[in-house]
């Protein structure tokens, strides 16, 4: 799809940054992008003096300071993270583990908030780095919750990847798998996403027809034996219960309810 507009346009070049390409330099843009370069400098002037990027030595340019000023925001004004911290620091006070907010937008998770209280805590997905979509629990507590209408165009279009994990040989198979989820409230999963490691999640609500996120609780597989996975399921949902409600209030009386 063509990009019709100006603030698509400097979407579309924001969205350059990734995880695999931290710099671009103009001529690396304007071959990606397509645009002319009087455009593509007009975009990049006002980015940069708006702080969104940082022009380097090179001659290329990375995100800017104004990025981690926009997540310190976000930090203080989003609800979800607001009322699931109380809920993340019981968590993590009960059992060594680390416990973690992960938001679903678009077609992407990220961790937007985690406590920790693991002494050999292992993550390969700290907060700000989006997670695989067709591993791990986080993953299986949101799709399995979506409407159908949702749930079936992701599953289909991420079946090599739910194969792989174990999820099932064809697509009949795999959702049986987001069937039972949903029977159980949470899924769990087996070193799927980081290696080691055992996760447990279920969905977060606000009042809508899916999930906005989920709640996770991970631990290492030598710690897990310890601890009864059914009651860590029960625990997470609960916890992801109260938070949904939270939301919901919220979104009915516009007002934050940290009660």
């Amino acid at each position: 799809m063509a990009v019709r507009n100006s603030l698509e346009r400097v979407i579309a070049l924001l969205d350059l940054f990734s995880e695999e390409r931290l710099e671009w330099s103009p001529d690396e843009m304007m071959d990606e992008l397509g645009y002319s370069r009087p455009t593509l400098y007009r975009y990049l002037k006002t980015l940069k003096e708006a702080g969104f990027l940082t022009s380097m030595p090179s001659g290329g340019f990375t995100l800017g300071p104004r990025v981690v000023e926009m997540d310190f925001l976000m930090r203080r004004s989003d609800r979800l993270v607001a009322h699931a911290q109380p809920h993340l620091e019981m968590i993590t006070a009960a059992a060594p583990c680390t416990a973690l907010v992960v938001r679903w937008y678009g077609h992407k998770l990220l961790c937007v908030a985690s406590e920790c209280s693991s002494p050999d805590a292992q993550t390969s997905y700290p907060r700000g780095r989006p997670m695989p979509l067709a591993r791990g629990a986080v993953s299986r507590a949101i799709i399995a919750f979506l409407p159908r209408r949702k749930l079936l165009p992701i599953v289909t279009a991420n079946l090599d990847g739910l194969r792989n994990a174990g999820l099932g040989e064809d697509l009949d198979a795999v959702l049986d798998v987001f069937r039972e989820v949903r029977r159980a409230g949470y899924a769990v999963a087996h070193g799927e996403v980081t290696p080691g490691v055992i996760g447990v999640a279920a969905p977060i609500f606000d009042g809508g027809s899916g999930p906005i996120a989920a709640l996770g609780v991970t631990t290492p597989a030598n710690a897990a034996e310890r601890l009864d996975a059914a009651k860590m399921g029960e625990i997470v949902s609960r916890s992801a219960a109260e938070i949904s409600g939270h939301l919901h209030r919220d979104r009915i009386f516009g007002t934050v309810d940290t009660e």
